[in-house]
């Protein structure tokens, strides 16, 4: 079971790092996204890592802003968000791919999601 959490209220302008865990999963043998729902919209990609070769994919949204990690001791993955912008707010979720074995932006690729976590910008 996956659990997203690190999600939050802040600022524009500010920071924020979630975290993926999962205790069932062994997170370095697959990829993992973070994907976030904007209100009204489907499911957005934002980013993935391949935990297996330390490859990192970003969305154009939010390339330079966000970067994934992944801390194997830990079995989690990390998504530290900077210059936290008002449309970035909505719920992320983080995901597991453990049937592909190249990384997809596609949501239908991830056979198991967690529950998410909200993360508010506002002043």
């Amino acid at each position: 079971q996956l659990q997203a959490s690190g999600g939050g209220l802040v600022q524009p302008g500010g920071s924020l790092r979630l975290s993926c865990s999962g205790p069932g999963f062994t997170l370095e043998d697959y990829i993992i996204g973070w994907f976030r729902r904007p209100p009204g919209k489907g499911r957005e990609w934002i980013s993935s890592v391949d935990v297996e070769d330390d490859s990192t994919y970003y969305a154009d949204t939010v390339k330079g802003r966000f970067t994934i990690s992944e801390d194997n001791a830990k079995n989690t993955v990390h998504l530290q968000m900077n210059n936290l912008k008002p449309e970035d707010t909505t719920i992320y979720y983080c995901a597991v791919d453990t049937t592909g074995s190249s990384f997809s932006s596609s949501a239908s690729a991830y056979n198991y999601w967690g529950r998410g976590t909200q993360v508010t910008v506002s002043s």
